[in-house]
């Protein structure tokens, strides 16, 4: 018998999805807009968190959603993508809601929806794949009865679906060079698109940045008469060591007018990597302190401990320790092989696959000579990749330790087994990363794989 999602999931099929379709004709809120009123403005029914960046920003949003169910003001959360199940993006305090509540979500929004008169929506519009999920999130959230909810972007700020909002937040996490074609050509002009969540009088938290991009943010801020605090000012100190796996942290902040005000410093243990994992607990903690200054920092250490986030430098244990991370910009991987390198530092095996318009020549010279094998594939079957143009990378950047040039294998299930094989014979770890549709489709084929051996 097919779930509630399941169904949900058929009718939206019937959408455009534009993480797997180009947009042509350009976003706009205006659908989003017309949306939400005829579904009675259920984003005013909780208080919110809104949450943009080019990475980061789907951890910091489990992080600050995780701190406010600990202190007692249960929270929803909106991420993307996801990675097994729908559910995965419009999940609870306790995690998937019942399915009960999915369903009376869904049986308000589909009437609503496909009684649609095209002539009324402003530009004649259909609603996108991404607008109805991200107004399912909201009435699932208002269903529910939650007091707080926490959104992440999609892919911009200023246009894109979740901005209908009126949070008591803003975060922005970590800028750097993606989606072009849509958001601007420099990091500044991405910034800028993501500094559109910023509202009038709400504060705004802004992660480390680049030079230059925090005066982007400062002048929206000031524009908009917000409150504006950057990590790399309010942080006293940050320790990170590797322990067990994971990382152990300590924190403590400066005193700013109108921050967060500490009795002492936070101390908790992570088990997520890699390390700019710290900075977004840190990132995350400051925020809700902030903005509700009786949060205990014995509660912000405890559900910080209790993170969790699939796809995010996930280990799965076979023969051999595969890893999953969904890092797919030339920071976050660099990140993410800084700890993979560290925990694994003997004989190491890559899987890779990006999206068409990810830089693949800078992150491929992060990999040169680092792993023994390579193995190059598509990000699944659904997103588009560019298997040449990776191929064409890595053989001008990227050699294995032994000088061999990377295995092409375009159909990524066979690219998933074989290097899963290849990694187990050599008994070497396997990393596989730079596309969250990769880790998507790994999942999947490595949950049979371990079934059919019986694990």
């Amino acid at each position: 018998m097919l779930k509630q999602t399941d169904l949900f999931c058929e009718w939206l099929s019937n959408y455009i999805d534009y993480e797997y379709t180009t947009n042509t004709e350009g976003f706009s809120l205006d659908t989003m807009l017309f949306l939400v009123k005829r579904l009675g403005m259920p984003q005013d029914s909780f208080k919110s968190v809104h949450v943009a960046g080019s990475k980061g920003k789907g951890s910091v949003s489990t992080m600050v959603a995780k701190i406010l169910t600990e202190a007692g003001m249960h929270s929803g959360l909106y991420t993307s993508p996801h990675i097994s199940d729908f559910r995965e993006r419009i999940t609870g305090p306790q995690g998937f809601f019942p399915e009960e509540i999915y369903g009376r979500a869904a049986d308000f929004l589909i009437p609503r929806v496909d009684s649609i008169v095209p002539a009324l929506v402003p530009g004649g519009k259909a609603p996108s794949w991404f607008e109805l999920v991200t107004a399912f999130a909201m009435l699932t959230f208002k269903t529910a009865g939650l007091p707080w909810a926490v959104f992440e972007t999609g892919m911009g700020g200023r246009l894109d679906a979740t901005n209908v909002l009126t949070p008591e937040c803003c975060i922005i996490t970590p800028i750097e060079l993606e989606h072009t074609k849509y958001l601007g050509n420099t990091k500044e002009e991405i910034a800028g698109e993501k500094a559109g969540i910023i509202k009038q009088g709400v504060p705004v938290f802004v992660s480390r940045q680049d030079a230059g991009l925090k005066d982007v943010f400062s002048k929206k801020a000031e524009r908009m008469s917000s409150p504006v605090f950057f990590m790399d000012e309010v942080i006293d100190f940050l320790e990170i060591d590797y322990e067990d796996g994971g990382l152990s942290v300590k924190t403590g902040f400066k005193n700013i007018p109108g921050g967060a005000v500490f009795k002492r410093p936070l101390s908790f243990n992570l088990k997520m990597l890699p390390e700019v994992q710290a900075e977004n607990a840190v990132l995350a903690a400051y925020t809700v302190k902030t903005i509700l200054p009786s949060t205990d920092e014995a509660v912000i250490e405890k559900a910080l401990s209790a993170c969790s986030i699939p796809g995010r430098f996930e280990i799965i244990q076979f023969d051999i320790p595969v890893v999953l991370d969904g890092a797919h910009t030339e920071n976050s991987i660099k990140s993410t092989l800084k700890s993979f390198t560290r925990l694994y530092p003997g004989k190491s095996h890559l899987l890779f696959a990006c999206a068409a318009d990810k830089n693949v020549g800078d992150i491929s010279k992060q990999m040169d000579g680092l792993f023994s094998h390579i193995t190059l594939t598509k990000p699944g079957y659904k997103k588009e990749g560019d298997i040449s143009t990776e191929r064409n990378a890595f053989r001008e950047n990227c050699r294995t330790t032994g000088g061999v040039e990377a295995e092409v294998i375009p159909e990524c299930d066979t690219a998933i087994l074989k290097s899963l094989e290849t990694a187990k014979k050599e008994k070497a770890a396997l990393l596989v990363t730079g596309s969250f549709y990769l880790l998507a489709e790994a999942k999947k084929i490595l949950s049979r794989f371990r079934e059919d051996q019986g694990n």
